[in-house]
């Protein structure tokens, strides 16, 4: 023990504490591991050095209490929360990183560093200068709801952020797209709100309340690629499985699509008049699902011109002919999947 005299131990306290705040800003933020073991080291020493001499940092002695070794004893019990304060923190941003999810969980992290703060903060107020928490506590509490009636909403997207956060629906980079048709890649979240890269290049900025409250669908999960569908209906020219060949022909040629698993074709109506066919095929990304629909529709059209196949007119599609016979108009219009005939003939009748 250093004896009842504490003068030298709350000395080296003070100096090893500033030593580590003074390392710990030379190491900057680009080396994490290394400013976590700064941290334990001179936290370590200086818990070591209060353990030695007996002191403890949640109370002052009554020796400490008089003459001028009381400002050299509450800062180094200062020093020494504080020094606590910063290895949890430490500890929580190698744990984050070494998950690999250091993007995602900034929003945790940021909320565990707010606590921890805090926490030392009222440690420091009732166990180093002895003033009562509890009144401290109940008097914050009329402040927060105050100012939480104030910035209900921002109070929304916040609380709605850490939920979106937690619940892992998707991190930094995914493509995502939501319930009102709105999609993009992830590009960065914050308290307040998502930011999307749209596939035209524009940055949509989404409040994460509003976010909350809609379906998402993750494009990037189990993998980038997703199912891409294309409908063509073809004249009842030909018999079905020759028009399914010749789309498979299209599909198999296509350069931008993925073959494994291959693409597929449905039949899925037939009339007298057109054979409607879907084409079901995936793509390695959102990104490149326009280049390879743009790919397609040109090879199903030298596909179908090649061997002979007629595209069909459009389902409730209303068109005219030309006059024939004296006939003033022929109409024909398209209901219900069926085509329904009306001729209106007029005739002129010549005076002898």
């Amino acid at each position: 023990m250093f004896g009842e005299h504490h003068s030298l131990p709350l000395v080296l306290i003070n100096l090893l504490g500033l030593a580590g705040i003074l390392i710990w800003h030379i190491q900057g933020r680009s080396r994490p591991t290394a400013r976590l073991i700064v941290q334990i080291l001179f936290f370590a020493g200086m818990s070591l050095v209060l353990w030695l001499a007996g002191i403890s940092p949640y109370r002052l002695d009554d020796a400490e209490l008089q003459g001028a070794g009381t400002l050299l004893a509450k800062s180094a019990r200062i020093l020494w929360w504080l020094h606590l304060a910063w290895t949890l923190i430490g500890f929580v941003h190698i744990y984050l990183t070494l998950n690999r999810r250091p993007q995602e969980a900034h929003l945790l992290q940021d909320l565990i560093v707010g606590v921890v703060y805090l926490g030392v903060a009222l440690s420091v107020i009732g166990f180093v200068f002895g003033a009562p928490i509890g009144p401290l506590i109940a008097t914050s509490g009329v402040v927060v709801v105050i100012i939480g009636l104030a910035l209900q909403n921002t109070l929304a997207d916040v609380f709605s952020g850490i939920a979106l956060a937690l619940g892992r629906a998707y991190a930094i980079g995914d493509w995502i797209q939501l319930s009102d048709g709105t999609e993009g890649r992830v590009t960065e979240t914050n308290w307040r709100s998502t930011n999307l890269l749209t596939g035209g290049h524009n940055v949509v900025v989404l409040p994460n309340s509003v976010l909350a409250k809609q379906g998402v669908t993750n494009r990037s999960r189990p993998d980038e690629s997703h199912l891409v569908t294309l409908t063509v209906r073809v004249a009842a020219t030909h018999r079905p499985h020759v028009i399914e060949e010749i789309m498979l022909l299209a599909l198999q040629d296509c350069e931008r699509i993925v073959k494994n698993p291959p693409p597929a074709i449905a039949l899925k109506t037939i009339d007298a008049i057109a054979i409607e066919v879907e084409l079901q095929f995936r793509v390695a990304s959102a990104a490149t699902r326009t280049l390879a629909q743009n790919e397609i529709i040109d090879l199903v059209y030298e596909h179908c011109r090649t061997n002979g196949l007629s595209f069909a007119m459009p389902e409730q599609s209303v068109f005219c002919l030309p006059p024939a016979e004296g006939a003033a108009a022929v109409v024909r219009q398209l209901s219900s999947g069926r085509y329904q005939a009306m001729r209106a003939l007029q005739t002129m009748n010549d005076q002898p």
